[in-house]
């Protein structure tokens, strides 16, 4: 009896750390790097992010762009597939006082159950060949007029930014789907 309490006890325990103390479902494809504040506002002047739009940030990490967007009025949403940055992005929502315009996603972004189809502004941080990986999606699944800004990677050169910009050392390249 007392080897049952204590394995009731210590999963209530490990139950009771939450979802930061798990680890990802796999590996994620790029390691996580805070983005520059000035990128970020960079990123959502670019796409025009107005109080109208639903933001999605795919490998949302610490949720800075989501909760940006959500300081002007827009909704966000963040999927990573790390449990600890959504952790992070839901306690840095509530510093932020926005967690009722946020919402994190513990998924898999190349998965296609994790649904992306409300979006009108995606955002990335993903190289290069995650990019081209992921764009199919994206010209499936995201509306006509949905907005994509990529933060210092390209999708290739099959698919060409309609726009760029430096911000500081970064560069911000800018697609809508057709």
């Amino acid at each position: 009896m007392r080897t049952w309490g204590f394995g009731l006890l210590a999963a209530l325990l490990v139950a009771s750390i939450g979802v930061g103390a798990q680890d990802p479902p796999r590996r994620p494809d790029v390691p996580f790097v805070a983005t520059d504040d000035a990128v970020v506002t960079g990123m959502l002047t670019i796409a025009g992010v107005t109080a109208k739009d639903v933001v999605y940030d795919l490998g949302s990490g610490d949720g800075k762009i989501v909760i940006a967007a959500a300081k002007l009025g827009a909704r966000g949403v963040g999927i990573d597939i790390d449990p600890r940055r959504i952790a992070e992005a839901n306690a840095n929502a509530r510093a932020a006082g926005v967690s009722g315009r946020v919402t994190f996603v513990l998924g898999d972004i190349f998965d296609p159950a994790v649904k992306i189809g409300d979006a009108t502004v995606v955002t990335l941080y993903l190289f290069e060949h995650l990019n081209i990986k992921l764009m199919p999606r994206l010209k499936t699944e995201l509306r006509p007029g949905t907005r994509i800004v990529s933060n210092s990677f390209t999708m290739g050169p099959t698919w060409p930014a309609e726009k760029s910009q430096q911000v500081g050392n970064h560069y911000v390249y800018f697609w809508t789907i057709k």
